[in-house]
């Protein structure tokens, strides 16, 4: 039956497409209804019928937006003249449209990747230019959202234009690049490259993909499925490249050897009758830019190895492009668009063309799991998350490669449990024929990976044997395993399916072909979703790196992840579970740190953010230089990337403040420190009463009780006499004090104060300061945290301020503006429930705000040894909400030592030169 839904899909998504067709509800099921009378499909039930029409509904009402793009001032367009004259026929393109047709992509979708490819493309060097030309681009996406796709496609358009050698890194394992070559085979060669590396001359080469559709001007692939680069294969097959009437593609890892052995292969055949391949136009896309591309040697005349080669191997072309494909740009943008060198040339900043890439509307990305999923009370639960709070001596987050695993968390065991009912609430839902994949990611050791992954495999043997006993028994719920798949029913998907019985004769199927494997250099399996056939594949794969990068795992349903690093980019690409969640949203879930979920809400905003600066330089015709420059001086880009990509020594980096928030997210614990403070804020508060700014006077507010018109002097003096932790490095009170004093005659010459305050006590005493009550509010701190003599604030956002402080002090009118501004941006209708992010309201404020916090430390999670080292009253917090400046481009000064920013921020792992895996 399955395969006739598939059918009927198919035909009814053909009938309902079209340029000039705008498919509605009644269309959508009078063109199913129609289908339906052919014999063929007499079999479907009117309940089938009716959740394909809803998922029909879903998937014509996806879009995506072309993006923004900033480009060079000398950018001179050459696309539209090349196809008017005739120089372009669109072959490879119009296969790979057709193949995403077939794949059932929204049409609006397949538009906007045209469109955007176009784009791209007119950018980049023109191949029917016979001058010597470089041109350097980026290309940021999201995580999971689709960046292989476009790129395949603007391989097809490059190809098609006359590109003649492409290149694609594919990351630095082997598991991605096999997967990436595949995924090349498919979208844009069009035979089985795998099936072709095995001679098998009894047969012809398979065709699979765009293949299906036109295979006379297949591209001749030096690389396969199953193999890397490697010289003597290439060699062989230069008799295939004959005169680059087809292009030559290569698919390579990003590793020191691959890319050795490719540059002196090239050099090899630069002369003599080879000397045509190094003058062919050529395209360098390199995938998961950000990493291990970035020069880390910041020394005179040093480069580091992978950075250089690629430099090197671009500069064997005289007309190349290279393109950068990221979700993480941070990195890049931090590459000094300035630095030269006689040996490597220019380095990779993207100073031609940066162009960011919409995600369409169905992407479940890292604001709808951190934000939009989180509630508003810590009391209710986020919708997809769940914490990890048990792993204690088990299994710590950091852990030798030694440590034994005596058992796995209950966490653990929960996760895996969810994971089987969702199998078989997807395969009830008709998803039978579709891939399901658990993640587990807990360990960066081969070893220890291995150990989970046999201790999972003996759980869900010991889950399948009592299905298999009392599965099908009226009592089954007698048996404790198949009770706790009840209970993880009962807690997590009751609302997603109601009837227990039906789950619980669908578990045995699920149970009996799910698998455990391990994802890594020490493991002999592969995790090959084509083995699948017509039952979707139901795995549970453990890993580390090889899970933290690129790597797709197909209907990624349930996550578990215990790992953790400070590093924006790091922890965004370790979200493999980001992506499409097509009719199964619902039950997806991810298990994690506590803390951990509060830096992703950090990082939603920041990439959020990087998006709109790109849209707003494009309307100002920005170049990508400028463009690097205001991500540098944003405050949140001190902390967004490695620190060893950021260079080393004494930074000095000019941030910006305007339209900015900063924040005490770090609090000195020293008693001498927190008896300092208090005094700050009791003569600031002793201050304001005395010049009649009471509690009286004040007005209610979201998060406390707010003062108006408030003059400068009060803010500066308290910021002069507060003692800044030295961790929290964006609160360092000298440049900011600098930022206000340039300001303190006109644009911040009047403020409004928040005294934070909950709208009743939680039990406790409230404060009473200077005639004011306050109750304070309660967070909680990092777990490591009192015996290093700070209080870091961790929890589910890792703020002080609470969602919807920056509201303070905005008039109706500009509130309800600045909530029409992100609708609009968003594409949102007017009834549609939207947690607005503050940052729409502080771009409508008027005057700055300053909030005044009085943080009660939470108990949770702290080791009871050290729980006498909790202070029994407050600490002093603070933050600031500057509105937009008409000054925006005077910075201020933050000097910063690198080697404290890593004691503070941690390294992530160096990323060059690894292996195909873990220690």
């Amino acid at each position: 039956m399955a395969d006739a839904i598939t059918q009927l899909d198919a035909i009814v998504s053909q009938l309902i497409a079209g340029p000039d067709k705008t498919p509605t509800e009644e269309s959508i099921r009078a063109a199913i209804s129609t289908v339906r009378m052919l014999p063929d499909f007499s079999g479907i039930t009117d309940e089938e019928a009716e959740r394909l029409a809803r998922e029909l509904e879903e998937r014509v009402g996806i879009s995506m937006g072309i993006g923004a793009v900033v480009g060079a001032a000398d950018f001179k367009p050459w696309l539209n003249d090349a196809r008017a004259e005739g120089l372009i026929e669109p072959y490879y393109w119009n296969r790979y449209r057709k193949l995403l047709e077939q794949k059932r992509l929204p049409m609006d979708v397949i538009t906007s990747t045209d469109q955007v490819t176009d784009r791209i493309l007119d950018r980049m060097g023109n191949p029917n230019d016979l001058g010597s030309w470089d041109r350097k681009g980026m290309v940021v996406g999201h995580v999971q959202s689709g960046k292989t796709a476009n790129y395949t496609g603007l391989v097809c358009k490059a190809a098609d234009a006359g590109y003649r050698l492409i290149v694609v890194i594919a990351g630095i394992h082997n598991n991605l690049r096999n997967q990436t070559q595949a995924r090349i085979d498919e979208g844009f060669i069009g035979r089985d490259t795998g099936r072709l590396e095995k001679k098998d001359t009894r047969s012809k080469p398979k065709l699979i993909g765009v293949g299906m559709f036109d295979h006379r001007k297949a591209p001749v692939s030096l690389t396969t499925t199953l193999k890397d680069f490697n010289k003597a294969t290439a060699t062989t097959n230069t008799s295939e490249i004959a005169s680059y009437a087809v292009p030559v593609v290569l698919v390579i890892k990003k590793n020191y050897r691959t890319l050795a052995n490719l540059i002196d292969w090239l050099r090899e055949h630069s002369t003599g009758r080879y000397s045509e391949m190094v003058d062919q136009p050529m395209l360098l896309i390199d995938d998961e830019a950000d990493n291990a591309s970035i020069n880390i040697q910041y020394g005179r005349d040093e480069v580091s190895r992978i950075n250089g080669q690629i430099r090197d191997l671009l500069g064997l072309f005289r007309r190349s492009c290279y393109v950068g494909y990221t979700a993480t740009p941070f990195a890049n943008i931090f590459i000094d668009p300035d630095k030269d060198d006689e040996v490597y040339k220019q380095d990779l900043f993207p100073r031609d063309f940066i162009i960011g890439l919409d995600a369409p509307t169905n992407y479940f990305g890292a604001r709808k799991v951190f934000i939009d999923g989180m509630p508003d009370d810590d009391a209710e639960r986020p919708d997809y998350l769940r914490y990890i709070d048990d792993n204690g001596d088990l299994l710590p987050v950091k852990h030798t490669i030694g440590h034994e695993i005596t058992a796995l968390p209950d966490s653990m065991l929960d996760a895996l449990r969810c994971f089987i009912v969702a199998r078989a609430i997807r395969n009830l839902r008709g998803q039978k024929g579709q891939h399901a994949s658990m993640l587990v990611n807990a360990s960066r050791f081969t070893g220890i990976q291995n150990v989970l992954k046999n201790r999972l495999h003996q759980h869900l043997k010991a889950i399948e044997d009592a299905v298999r006993v009392d599965g099908a028994k009226v009592d089954a719920d007698l048996n404790p395993e198949i009770a706790e798949l009840k209970r993880c029913w009962g807690n997590e998907y009751r609302d997603a399916w109601p009837e227990w019985d039906s789950i619980r004769r669908a578990l045995l199927p699920v149970v009996a072909s799910a698998m455990v494997i391990a994802v890594n250099s020490s493991s002999s399996e592969s995790l090959d979703y084509e083995a699948g056939g017509e039952n979707g594949l139901t795995v549970i794969a453990v890993g580390g790196f090889s899970l933290s990068r690129g790597l797709t795992l197909e209907g990624l349903t349930v996550s578990y992840f215990l790992r953790n690093s400070l590093m924006y980019d790091t922890l965004m690409q370790m979200g493999r579970w980001f992506g499409y969640r097509q009719n199964y949203e619902d039950l997806c879930r991810i298990w994690m740190l506590r803390e951990a979920t509060s830096w992703y809400a950090h990082i939603a905003e920041a990439t959020e953010e990087l998006q709109l600066e790109l849209k707003k330089m494009e309307r100002a015709n920005a170049t990508p230089k400028e463009f690097g420059l205001a991500v540098r001086s944003h405050p949140s880009a001190l902390m967004v990337t490695a620190r060893n990509k950021m260079g080393s020594g004494q930074k000095h980096l000019m941030v910006g403040l305007s339209n900015n928030f900063v924040e005490t997210t770090r609090l000195g614990a020293a008693n001498a420190s927190l008896v300092r403070n208090r005094k700050v804020r009791d003569r600031l508060l002793s201050s304001l009463s005395q010049n009649g700014f009471t509690q009286s006077s004040s007005l209610p507010a979201p998060g406390g009780m707010l003062l108006s018109r408030v003059p400068v002097s009060f803010i500066d003096d308290f910021l002069r006499d507060f003692e800044n932790h030295q961790d929290s490095v964006l609160s360092a009170t000298d440049p900011i004090r600098k930022y206000i004093s340039d300001r303190k005659d006109d644009e911040l010459a009047h403020w409004d104060v928040l005294v934070a305050s909950l709208r009743s006590s939680d039990g406790t005493e409230p404060l009473e300061i200077e005639g004011w009550k306050i109750n304070p509010i309660s967070r909680a701190i990092g777990p490591d945290d009192l015996r290093n003599g700070v209080f870091t604030i961790s929890g589910s956002s890792a703020r002080v301020a609470s969602r919807g402080m920056e509201k303070a002090g905005l008039s109706e009118e500009r509130a309800r503006l600045a909530e029409a501004d992100y609708r609009e941006e968003k594409s949102l209708s007017a009834d549609a429930k939207v947690n607005f992010p503050d940052r729409v309201y502080r771009a409508r404020r008027e005057r700055a705000l300053f909030l005044l916090f009085n943080v009660r430390i939470k108990n949770d999670g702290v080791d009871a040894r050290d729980l006498h080292r909790i202070p029994g009253e407050p600490v002093v917090g603070w933050g600031i909400s500057f509105p937009p400046s008409a000054r925006p481009d005077q910075k201020v000064e933050y000097i910063l030592n690198t080697t404290k920013l890593r004691e503070l921020f941690g390294e992530e792992d160096n990323d060059e030169d690894l292996p195909d895996d873990e220690e």
